[in-house]
């Protein structure tokens, strides 16, 4: 009697080296595709800036027959003289008056409306909520028009007031969404804790919820700083007297009717620009975090 045994195939082994191998060169290209779009992204904004500062230590013959070649010196008088001859020191400090007051109005008056829109409960409350939306969705250019006219009947056109006022309602409709999105995250125990323990709606306000949304607060105050100092519309059109004006109105005096001072032009941009960007890329984390943080909650 025979029996017979049935050839059993062996398992399959899978080639772990060849996988581990293959997800190397996948993640490899993945990282070297992801750096190599950020970089070029990166380029876009850089080069134009890095080219502006060294064409501000050029002549203007220079400028226009080799443009992309690097200044021949270094002169930073050519920074003092940029300052002097535009009248630099008013426009700056009526840009850091103007700007100041705006992102702190904005910061508190958002940090408030945002805190009773996400945590109390009262009538008309979607109404408003729509009606912060339209601050998001509507251009100025729809609305500046009858908003000189209401400048002009209260008094205050041609005055700093004129352009804080405008910069704080364009600056509140984006804190008050951004913030009470970030609020809309804490949990609700935190403040139904509090209110046992006492605490009114201010009191609850200024010791418990002002010191939670610090990185919101520091998102909004880049986003309304950049905004309010950079803005050149409204004060060109609210704004007439030199002694109010601000700085992005002032760099039209670098430009004639029929010549413009290149040089002296960029290096105006560069005194103004550089702060921007050098407190952009100091708070940097602090923008992110304030975005971000709230959704990972």
């Amino acid at each position: 009697m025979s029996t017979e045994t049935s050839a059993v195939p062996p398992r399959a082994v899978a080639p772990e080296p060849r996988a581990r191998a293959a997800r190397r060169v996948r993640l490899l290209a993945s990282d070297t595709l992801y750096y190599a779009v950020m970089t070029t992204i990166s380029l876009v904004y850089v080069v134009p800036l890095v080219w502006m500062v060294m064409s501000s230590f050029k002549t203007q013959q220079q400028i226009f027959d080799s443009p992309w070649s690097l200044p021949t010196s270094i002169d930073l008088s050519v920074l003092t003289t940029a300052w002097e001859r535009g009248g630099f020191g008013t426009y700056v400090g009526n840009s850091i008056i103007v700007t100041t007051a705006a992102v702190v109005a904005i910061l508190v008056f958002g940090a408030m409306a945002a805190f009773a829109l996400s945590r109390l409960n009262f009538r008309f409350r979607g109404f408003f909520l729509v009606f912060l939306a339209l601050g998001l969705l509507l251009p100025v250019q729809s609305y500046f028009v009858a908003q000189s006219s209401l400048l002009n009947a209260i008094g205050i056109n041609d005055t700093l007031w004129g352009l804080i006022i405008p910069y704080i309602g364009l600056g509140l409709s984006l804190a008050v969404y951004l913030l009470k999105a970030y609020l809309d995250t804490l949990p609700r125990e935190l403040f139904e804790s509090a209110r046992m323990d006492g605490c009114g709606d201010l009191r609850m306000f200024g010791a418990l919820v002002f010191p939670l949304i610090r990185p919101g607060l520091a998102t909004v105050a880049v986003f309304s700083i950049l905004s309010a100092w950079n803005e050149f519309l409204l004060a060109t059109l609210y704004i007439q007297s030199d002694e109010n004006k601000t700085i992005p109105v002032g760099l039209v005096a670098f430009t004639g009717r029929y010549a413009t001072d290149y040089p002296m032009l960029f290096a105006a941009l560069s005194i103004i620009t550089i702060p921007m960007v050098a407190i952009y890329v100091i708070f940097h984390r602090q923008v992110t975090s304030g975005i971000t943080e709230g959704t990972l909650r």
